[in-house]
């Protein structure tokens, strides 16, 4: 098998050759408004093919890898099969996923980056990912999981639109990443992230219904140990119940039946140098519009009252989490 950089070199001598094809790329330097290479690339030149989502790669002078965009990992055989192609025609002919779920075109060269963004334009696919504002989303699979409460595949296309689409021109003090978790296992970490949802099961049990039994099923399907017979009748530990609603359909006697799907939010999360736990809201929200709401609110207090170069985390510890929360939910 040839090696990385003999895809890198192959790919470039080929884009070298005809003038044809230089003719073409030059008209698509100008149309995103990019300077052609003309000896050694300029820290202006790195730049801005970063703020397109172009990455430049350590290990050579010219090399990049092209970041495009998915909907939290989602993408359909057509957008796989484009950017298959555009990873052989412009780049080393492999791909990489991010660790949040965006895909990388590995080893294009500089002058075939305007090429390689227009190419993928035309298939509805957009590059991007990097700098100070609101980065792609990332959700579990919530959706099709067997402990999901909440439709993650929804949501997660929803803030996608309305944050990452919608807000992607506002200029923040920092990047800002959202995920969306479908349960208490938290397999995405939502609390890592400046915002983070998590699905929640919100259930008021029929204490009329509970007979005490002696070998109580609530009792023993509770991971988290918060039920407990007292007096007769089973208590759930607010303080230790997580609202994973595994308990929801095990009494024998319905004390346990009527539950409905609530979104805990967490806020001022961050993973990497520095790392900090999300700290949750202080309710449970009851529909997504709701925690659309929240969201936009949060992202306007970091623009409007974040200092530049602060994460949201930051942000959160100057400001106060009270000051703050009152701001995202008035209470």
């Amino acid at each position: 098998m040839n090696s990385y950089a003999d895809h890198a070199k192959r790919s470039m001598e080929k884009f070298q050759k005809g003038d044809n094809m230089l003719m073409d790329n030059m008209k698509a330097f100008e149309i995103l408004g990019l300077e052609p290479q003309n000896g050694k690339l300029t820290m202006e030149q790195i730049a801005k093919v970063k703020g397109l989502g172009c990455l430049k790669d350590k290990r050579y002078d010219n090399i990049f890898n092209v970041r495009v965009i998915t909907r939290n990992g989602k993408i359909t055989a057509d957008e796989q099969r484009a950017i298959a192609e555009a990873a052989e025609r412009f780049g080393s002919g492999e791909v990489s996923m991010t660790v949040r779920l965006t895909i990388e075109i590995q080893g294009v060269p500089y002058d075939k980056i305007p090429e390689t963004i227009l190419f993928l334009r035309e298939k509805g696919l957009e590059t991007g990912g990097t700098g100070a504002k609101v980065r792609p989303v990332v959700s579990c699979k919530g959706t099709t999981c067997q402990f999901g409460l909440i439709d993650t595949y929804a949501l997660s296309e929803k803030i996608h639109r309305v944050f990452y689409e919608g807000y992607h021109d506002v200029a923040l003090p920092h990047k800002f990443k959202i995920a969306v978790g479908g349960c208490p296992n938290n397999c995405v970490k939502p609390d890592l992230n400046d915002i983070g949802i998590i699905g929640q099961r919100i259930f008021t049990p029929d204490i009329e219904k509970c007979r005490g039994c002696k070998k109580c099923a609530i009792e023993l399907t509770c991971p988290m140990k918060a039920p407990k017979l007292i007096d007769g009748k089973i208590q759930i530990d607010s303080a230790i119940c997580n609202n994973c609603g595994r308990c929801i359909g095990k009494c024998p006697f319905g004390a346990f039946e009527s539950a409905s799907a609530g979104y805990k939010i967490c806020i001022g999360g961050r993973w990497g140098k520095k790392t900090a736990m999300g700290r949750p809201l202080g309710k449970i929200f009851a529909n997504e519009d709701e925690v659309i709401g929240v969201i936009e609110k949060a992202i306007c207090l970091f623009r409007d009252e974040g200092i530049k170069g602060e994460r949201f985390a930051d942000t959160i510890a100057r400001l106060g989490f009270d000051y703050v929360e009152k701001k995202l939910i008035g209470e």
